[in-house]
This record gives structure tokens, sequence and C-alpha cells, in this order.
């Protein structure tokens, strides 16, 4: 089973690679939208600036090609800005998504007392707990994972959440519809928790 790691000239590429590869996964980092026509899964992760990712994608032909792989019901996993690609626009910038799901990115403000941008280990709730995806499994409700972001999805149909995180505002930390799965937060940095998380992703 082959998972393509797509590179669009941003993103913690090595580190996910390196995680897949030591759960004993078969991972390429490609460019190629050839590669990802082919691939069994695909993750998108990403740091850095809405628009540059954007771009990113655009400049390499990925856009087209990453809406072909989601419409063969293959799966997907995005993380931070893999996430957020995925919705129509993003106030940073006031940049244009994907427009897979309805829905805007935000940023944080500093008026509700926090520290901007979100930085380190919190809490992720599980929208319905007893019923979790099988990306979950094995993980507990609450369970804390690591973030790094200054912008949140705010998704327009709340049932795709399938997870929040209490930061200031209650934020969406994970969203699943059908092949899809994506996470705010950054599974390949947060140690045995985050491996057991791709661990699952590479079993479903």
């Amino acid at each position: 089973m082959k998972i393509v790691i797509i590179d669009y000239g941003l993103g913690n590429l090595r580190s996910v690679y390196n995680a897949l590869i030591s759960l004993g996964a078969e991972a390429k980092v490609s460019e190629s939208p050839a590669d990802i026509a082919k691939a069994d899964k695909v993750i998108l992760p990403g740091v850095g600036a809405f628009g540059d990712a954007m771009l990113g994608l655009k400049k390499r032909g990925l856009t087209e090609a990453i809406k072909k792989f989601l419409s063969t019901g293959k799966v997907y996993l995005g993380m931070c800005l893999g996430l957020q690609i995925l919705f129509e626009e993003s106030e940073e910038g006031n940049s244009k998504g994907l427009g897979v799901f309805k829905g805007k990115v935000k940023r944080f403000r500093e008026e509700d007392g926090i520290k901007v941008p979100h930085i380190g280990w919190n809490e992720v709730k599980f929208k319905n707990p007893n019923s979790k995806s099988q990306i979950t499994d094995g993980i507990k409700n609450g369970a804390y994972f690591y973030f790094v972001h200054s912008y949140y999805a705010a998704p327009a149909d709340e049932s795709l959440i399938a997870a929040t995180t209490d930061y200031g505002v209650n934020f969406t930390s994970m969203i699943q519809r059908d092949n899809i799965y994506a996470v705010q937060f950054h599974p390949e940095r947060s140690q045995e928790i985050g491996l057991k998380f791709l661990e699952n992703f590479i079993k479903l």
C-alpha cells in the first residue's frame, strides 16, 4: 500500500515520512499529480501561510489532482494547513482555498486573553466519543496532541466536526467525512499518541 505525502514547497514532510516508515508503511514524498493519482492514500501536511500553500499547490498542478483523488473514495489525511485548505477561504490574506467544504478559516484573537500562535500540547475532545472513527481506535477521549497554528477552520456544516479543542474558543481540531480525514494538530510531533494515530491511518 503506497502512501504519497504531497510536497507543495511547505511543511514538515521529512518528519511525517520518517514517522510512517517507522511504522512499516510504504511512503513517498512527491509533487507529481501522477503519483497522487496512483496512490492508495495521500497525506497533505503543512506549516506556514495559507496563501503560500495554495500558490504552491497551483504552481505544481496539484489542486485538481487533490480534488480528483478525493472523488475516488481513497483515503486523504490533512494535517494543519492540510485541513484548512479544504475550506473556501481564510482570513489569512483573504486567500481562497480548495472549497471542498463550506466554511472559513479564522484567526485566534489575542483579545480573548490567549497567546497567538497556539503552540504546545492541548486536549482533543471527540464529538461522539462512543462512536469514534477507526482512525481514533485506542486513543482516549481527551488525549493531548501537539499544535502549532494561528488559524482554525470554522465549518459551515457542523456535522463535519469530529473533535474540538479549547483555546480561547472551542475550535475544530479534527474533521471527518467519508474518505476525508483532517486534523489541526501534528500527529508526527505528538510522540506515542501521534504514532498511534498514524498507525490507525495506515490500517484504514
